[in-house]
C-alpha cells in the first residue's frame, strides 16, 4: 500500500534538497519519500535530531500517563486533526496483527520524519472501536526538529495515507498539550436511517432501523442522560487494567430529525468503553416504544450493566462517529517561532497556462 516507484528520481531529488540549501545546516534530512513529492515549503530547521529515551513498558504508548509532557530538549510537539472511514480498520489503537488507523498513520510519519514510532510517541485523544468513524479525531506526535512550514508535511502525509484516512489539520502546540489528557469535551454522533428501505449509499455510516421511531420520546429519554452521573450500567468491560472513573458529565444529548435520518449527537467530558453505543441502544428501544423514557434514570441508578442488558443489545459500530474533540484555548496557543497551522492547500491552474481554443 505504501510503496514507491522511480527510486533513481527519489535519490536525485533527495540530493537536490541538500545541494540547493533547502535544509538548514545540521538539520536532519527528511525521508526520500518526502523529498520525492513536488513540495516547495517542506524545509526543516533546527538542531539535529536527539535520541529520545524510550520508556520501559508495553508496546502500546497511547495509554501511558508518563508520556504527558515527555519532550526532548529541544523538542517540538505537533497536533493532527484526522478524519477516517473506520469500515476496514480494527479501530484506532495500534495492533500488530490487524490494520488500525494509528498503525497506518505511524507508518506514514516514520517514513516522512525518519523517526521510530516509539520516538514519535503518537497519541490519540481516545480509542475508537472497529468500524467506528471519525471526523475530528485528534492526535499529537513529537519531533526533535522544527519545521519552517507545515504545508509540506501535511501534503506528504495525505499523499502517503490511503483514501479512507485524511489529515485535516497540522499545527504546532505547546509542550503541555496532550491529545488525550487535555481534552475538555468530546462530541459523538450516531446516525439512524429510519425508513422501510435503506439508502445503499449510506450503508457504511448509518444504522438502518425499519421500525418507525418516536423522536419526541427519544428526546425525553435523552434528557435524563444530561448532567453528572455514574454510567457504570452503560459501560462494557474494558480491556484496560486500570478501572476507569465511571462518573461522567454529559453536557447535551440532541435528537435531530434530518429527513429519514435521526441524528443523535452527544457531548460530554468523556465516555466509558462503548458508553455512547449503549445509550443509543436504549434510546432506540424508547423510540420503538418498547420501554418508557423514564427507564433511563432507573438503569443509571442501578449502576449494573446487567440491568441494561435486560432491555437492549449494543448497537453496531458503523453508525457512530467521533465528531469533535475540544480543548482549552491555552493548550492550543501557537508557540513562538513555530510555523502557521496548515489546513490544506487548494491547487489552481493559471489562466496563462491554459491552451487556446
Amino acid at each position: 500500500m505504501l510503496t514507491l516507484s522511480d527510486a533513481p528520481l527519489r535519490g536525485f531529488l533527495a540530493g537536490k534538497f541538500q545541494r540547493t540549501g533547502c535544509l538548514a545546516a545540521g538539520a536532519k534530512p527528511p525521508s526520500r519519500l518526502f523529498c520525492s513529492l513536488p513540495l516547495t515549503v517542506a524545509n526543516l530547521t533546527g538542531p539535529p535530531p536527539l535520541e529520545i529515551p524510550v520508556a520501559e513498558g508495553p508496546e502500546d504508548l497511547s495509554d501511558e500517563r508518563e508520556y504527558i509532557g515527555r519532550l526532548p530538549s529541544p523538542g517540538y510537539k505537533w497536533r493532527l486533526v484526522i478524519s477516517y472511514d473506520g469500515t476496514r480498520f480494527s479501530g484506532w489503537q495500534y495492533q500488530t496483527s490487524t490494520p488500525t488507523v494509528q498503525c497506518v498513520l505511524e507508518e506514514a510519519l516514520t517514513r516522512i520524519t525518519k523517526l521510530e514510532r516509539n520516538h514519535l510517541c503518537l497519541i490519540g485523544s481516545g480509542r475508537t472501536d472497529a468500524g467506528v468513524h471519525a471526523w475530528g479525531q485528534v492526535a499529537h506526535f513529537i519531533t526533535p526538529f522544527n519545521y519552517d512550514c507545515l504545508a509540506g508535511i501535511h501534503r506528504a502525509l495525505n499523499g502517503l495515507l490511503p483514501p479512507d484516512i485524511r489529515i485535516r489539520e497540522v499545527r504546532s502546540v505547546p509542550p503541555e498539550f496532550h491529545a488525550r489528557f487535555s481534552v475538555t469535551s468530546k462530541i459523538y454522533n450516531y446516525k439512524i436511517y429510519n425508513d422501510t428501505i435503506m439508502d445503499p449509499f449510506q450503508r457504511h455510516c448509518v444504522y438502518h432501523s425499519a421500525y418507525k421511531l418516536n423522536p419526541e420520546a427519544m428526546r425525553d429519554a435523552a434528557k435524563h442522560f444530561v448532567g453528572k452521573h455514574d454510567f457504570s450500567a452503560f459501560a462494557n468491560a474494558s480491556r484496560n487494567d486500570r478501572p476507569p472513573n465511571p462518573v461522567k458529565n454529559i453536557f447535551r444529548f440532541d435528537v435531530i430529525e434530518m429527513g429519514p435520518i435521526l441524528h443523535l449527537e452527544v457531548e460530554g467530558s468523556g465516555f466509558l468503553y462503548r458508553q455512547v453505543r449503549n445509550m443509543v441502544a436504549l434510546l432506540l428501544q424508547v423510540g420503538r416504544e418498547a420501554v418508557p423514557p423514564d427507564i433511563v434514570p432507573r438503569i443509571l441508578a442501578s449502576r449494573d450493566r446487567k440491568e441494561l442488558a435486560r432491555y437492549t443489545l449494543l448497537v453496531p459500530p458503523h453508525g457512530l462517529c467521533l465528531f469533535t474533540v475540544n480543548y482549552n484555548d491555552d493548550h492550543l496557543r501557537l508557540p513562538t517561532g513555530r510555523p502557521a497551522t496548515s489546513s490544506g492547500m487548494h491547487h489552481t491552474i493559471s489562466r496563462c497556462k491554459l491552451p487556446y481554443f
